[in-house]
């Protein structure tokens, strides 16, 4: 290994500290509002508070925009009673399904707006026209949305500054909810993609949702009806808790930062908190879908399995962006990191997807904010691992610890990803990520360094090594929450 330049050491030494500040940051504001549970959680177990978790219910993992979209738009479009919607951004014209009848957002909601109440609750915007989307267009948007029909929309501006309301969930007559990535949108890029991830001109998108039915479907639905009152002061009917549908255990979490929400103001941060149960129990492997990936408090724990693995064959399995919108360098510092934690063991595999074309290849946008450990916990929701998410944002996770769920959902994404049946990719994990992850993703990238067309749409993520670049994250992480 080639000695570092005075430039990278001094990066190294100057990012260690700022990422030490930003942990000693974040442990002081969760100090103060009683919250350091969520940083000091012990292995393994469910978060602490409430919502606990609620056994009883049916979760049905819905893998990119076909399958979820048309999902979501059959259970609005059966709704008997009302249909509540929270988001990021809209679309009004966004197509949920594709073909010779589309169903188109706003015709959806305006229908069963016509029989019972629809309301949407979104993110206001920016507060000024330096970024998007900032609030003015999302004012056109919310007329454009409501315009001729009974739809009710909310702007809600009661985010901290430099930050947003990111949760992305539907509740739907409180017996079904849907918690996940995905915006009924197609700003920035369109959401609707097939598991296939044929080219289609354009940058192709990745995402999960959970669809839930069942008592933990009242914690969602009471989330979204202490926001609405908050920002509207229209209060809900109570939440019935619906009846048993089936025999998973969820418990639903979230960020919620303090002093947003009056009928809250100590916050919320129990993503982060199942994030570290999850993380810090790991004994054989962790696999992580992901926008970004540079908070530090998971950084610590995933270079701490790294550097001293639980089990020999432990690995780690990260699916990222190729170029993410916001934050690129931050992950890839972040990244070398665990690159050299991991020495050469071998344990570390940072791969992204592509849209393979016969001329040209498109990047797959990696949206989906998932994690399995071990076959024994998962979670799925609009969380990304950045302190935005986990500390700023309001955000949305379900967590299980079903095994039988666990498995599958891992066996069906990775068949997806590598291209394999699912029966090929159902072994050993560490056996499977051996034989076909890492050939498969550093035949790939060989091939593209060559100049030589890609074969398939999994390779190593571009652009990771052993120089850390360490500062950018720890770094925009301390001043976005300062």
């Amino acid at each position: 290994m080639p000695a570092k330049s005075p430039r990278d050491v001094a990066d190294d030494a100057l990012g260690q500290l700022v990422e030490r500040l930003t942990t000693s940051h974040h442990r002081r504001r969760l100090r103060r509002v009683a919250w350091t549970t969520a940083i000091d959680a012990p292995p393994g177990g469910w978060a602490e508070g409430a919502p606990p978790p609620r056994s009883g219910n049916v979760l049905t993992v819905l893998v990119d925009g076909a399958e979820a979209l048309q999902a979501m738009a059959d259970g609005i479009s059966k709704a008997r009673s009302h249909v509540h919607l929270t988001g990021w951004h809209i679309t009004p014209t966004f197509a949920m399904t594709r073909g010779e009848q589309p169903i188109v957002l706003k015709e959806l909601l305006a229908e069963v707006a016509a029989r019972i109440p629809v309301r949407v609750l979104i993110w206001a915007g920016v507060p000024l026209p330096v970024m998007q989307p900032w609030r003015g267009d999302v004012r056109k948007v919310r007329e454009e949305l409501i315009g001729g029909n009974n739809v009710q929309c909310a702007l809600d501006a009661r985010e901290r500054p430099l930050h947003c309301h990111h949760e992305k969930t539907i509740v739907i007559d409180d017996r079904i909810a849907f918690v996940g990535g995905i915006d009924l949108t197609n700003f920035h890029a369109d959401r609707w993609d097939t598991q296939d991830h044929k080219p289609r001109g354009a940058v192709g998108w990745h995402d999960v949702v959970a669809r839930i039915a069942g008592p933990a479907v009242r914690d969602v639905a009471e989330n979204f009806a202490k926001r609405w009152q908050a920002i509207t002061s229209e209060q809900l009917p109570a939440v019935a808790s619906p009846p048993s549908a089936g025999d998973v255990e969820l418990q639903v979490v979230r960020t919620l930062p303090d002093s947003t929400y009056p009928q809250l103001p100590r916050g919320d941060f129990r993503i982060l908190e199942s994030y570290l149960r999850g993380l810090r129990a790991a004994q054989r492997f962790v696999y992580l879908e992901n926008q970004f990936l540079w908070s530090p408090e998971i950084l610590a724990v995933l270079r701490e399995k790294l550097a001293r693995p639980p089990t020999p064959d432990f690995r780690t399995v990260l699916i990222l962006p190729a170029k993410p919108d916001t934050g690129g360098d931050d992950t890839r510092g972040q990244l070398g990191t665990l690159v050299q934690a991991d020495g050469d063991g071998g344990r570390l595999l940072a791969c992204t997807l592509y849209a393979i074309g016969d001329e040209k290849d498109w990047p797959v946008y990696v949206h989906a904010k998932l994690g399995i450990v071990d076959d024994a916990w998962m979670t799925i929701g609009s969380a990304n691992l950045n302190e935005h998410s986990l500390f700023n944002d309001t955000e949305m996770n379900v967590v299980t610890h079903d095994a039988r769920l666990a498995r599958e959902t891992r066996v069906r994404l990775w068949a997806e990803h590598l291209q394999r049946p699912v029966e090929s990719v159902a072994g050993d994990p560490a056996a499977v990520i051996d034989r076909l992850w890492k050939p498969i993703a550093h035949e790939q990238a060989e091939r593209r360094q060559r100049g030589e067309r890609a074969t398939h749409r999994l390779s190593m993520l571009p652009g990771i090594s052993r120089r850390s670049r360490l500062l950018l994250g720890p770094l925009q992480g301390l001043v976005v929450d300062a």
